[in-house]
């Protein structure tokens, strides 16, 4: 499977957190809470699926996909660190 649905479920993760918690220390409207906090859920699971379902995720990666906010990132990036094309230098230069 593609390391691309983990990266965007876990940047939505990321970002629906920290939008629930802004509005947690601000102003704390209930809609934002009630629309936010569903979506934060849904992405949380979508990136723990993703990453067990990657077949360069290692045990490590898998176990750490369930630290909700940040664990989605930090899977990915224990995913692609050592993937087979990686050292290859662009023809951009």
């Amino acid at each position: 499977m593609s390391p691309r649905p983990l990266r965007i479920a876990a940047h939505a993760e990321l970002a629906s957190l920290l939008l629930l918690l802004a509005n947690l220390a601000t102003v704390h409207l209930k809609p934002v809470s009630s629309l936010m906090g569903p979506a934060h859920g849904c992405a949380y699971l979508v990136v723990i699926a993703a990453t067990w379902r990657t077949a360069e995720a290692d045990r490590p990666a898998r176990l750490t996909a369930l630290l909700p906010g940040i664990g989605g990132l930090l899977a990915l990036r224990r995913i692609t660190a050592h993937r087979p094309g990686d050292d290859v230098p662009s023809a951009a230069g």
